[in-house]
């Protein structure tokens, strides 16, 4: 696997906010071309990508709106390149249509949604965790779509790097859900030399333009792409196709290709998930939270711990897929889960699909604009340690 090129990275320690640390990652990820609309609270990201990307060789555009930034990541992804777009809810909402289309053409790309409270304006400045649901249902259709959440501008940094590879292995569009909070909390990031940053390299065939296949899927379901401008063809729609690229109007056209674009995710979803966890061993309460809420969660947990009760944290580092698998494993003695969450109650229901009825779910909700305070969650968490 090659290494991330030592001109463009910035090794060492650094003091950065979130959005920053986001920007590095990209261009640290082999990132040369973004596009994007300036909305709060993201604009630093894409803002740093105009000063950085020209130093290494790259460039960003400022696109007239959202849809036109959504649809110019995609058209630079065919073209070869490692591409970044970056919003918040609103811009997101407009980003939707193609983020569907992204999944449909198997698209790599990266959206970076730096979430506020909404709905509509909202609260433009102050945080939020209310776009989880949106990110993985907001366009239309049955597809599968690969979601980071970063707690801390450290992992803004090294997701980022993550949400590329993933794209890239898997070709499919990859978001890093921050929150206002972590895109705008200044902290020391690591960067760490260029030579032990692995980049997941383009899926490029190995077939003669003859034998090649656009759409026609490796052991792993995920097709190889081929390089432009090499001899080869290919066709790119969202309409159903078939392994040619070609549209196919038909129901048997739809049940082999819709399938193959989840089972590509969900069959590796265990290769995929990522979880962080805290004092699990011997929890009789376990928290699930993410982002800044997973932070205040933290303290909860060892503060409870303190006072004799066995509480623990599960932090679902990839929200989709949701590392259900794991949660399940964790549920052994727990007698509830505890979802605390920026949001009226998004990943809450997840959690309860996943445990079923088989222990209390107990949502602890913010409509955003502020962060949970601990003591909330800590008095929850009390009560159902009695």
């Amino acid at each position: 696997m090659p290494h991330a090129d030592p001109k463009a990275v910035l090794t060492g320690r650094h003091f950065l906010d979130g959005d920053h640390a986001c920007s590095e990652g990209a261009i640290a990820a082999g990132c040369r071309v973004a596009f994007g609309y300036p909305i709060t609270p993201s604009t630093e990201v894409v803002e740093r990508l105009s000063q950085r990307l020209p130093q290494v060789g790259g460039f960003f555009i400022q696109m007239e709106d959202e849809i036109a930034s959504s649809i110019a990541i995609q058209g630079a992804a065919w073209g070869g390149a490692r591409v970044l777009t970056a919003s918040s809810g609103p811009g997101m909402s407009l980003m939707m249509e193609h983020i569907g289309l992204a999944a449909m053409t198997e698209t790599p790309c990266v959206f970076v949604n730096v979430q506020r409270a909404g709905p509509s304006t909202g609260l433009p400045t102050m945080t939020a965790q209310a776009d989880i649901m949106q990110a993985r249902w907001g366009s239309h259709g049955d597809y599968e779509v690969i979601a980071l959440s970063p707690w801390s501008p450290q992992e803004c940094f090294e997701l980022t790097i993550k949400a590329f590879n993933l794209a890239e292995r898997y070709r499919v569009p990859t978001l890093l859900m921050m929150d206002e909070t972590v895109g705008h909390m200044v902290e020391k990031v690591e960067i760490p030399p260029a030579e032990s940053i692995e980049i997941e390299p383009r899926r490029y065939t190995r077939l003669p333009p003859s034998e090649y296949l656009p759409y026609q899927p490796g052991p792993d379901l995920v097709p190889d792409m081929a390089p432009v401008g090499k001899g080869y063809r290919f066709h790119v729609t969202g309409l159903t196709h078939d392994e040619r690229g070609y549209p196919v109007m038909t129901a048997e056209a739809q049940g082999k290709l819709i399938p193959r674009l989840v089972r590509k995710i969900l069959d590796n979803a265990n290769k995929i998930c990522i979880t962080d966890e805290h004092s699990l061993e011997d929890a009789e309460v376990v928290l699930v939270s993410f982002g800044i809420t997973a932070r205040i969660a933290l303290y909860a947990v060892e503060a409870a711990r303190r006072a004799g009760i066995r509480v623990g944290l599960l932090r679902p580092v990839t929200i989709w897929p949701f590392p259900e698998k794991r949660l399940r494993e964790v549920l052994g003695r727990a007698r509830a889960v505890v979802v605390p969450e920026l949001n009226l109650g998004q990943l809450a229901l997840e959690v309860e699909r996943i445990v079923a009825g088989k222990v209390p779910v107990i949502r602890l909700n913010h409509a955003g604009g502020a962060v949970i305070d601990p003591e909330e969650i800590l008095r929850t968490v009390k009560e159902c340690g009695r």
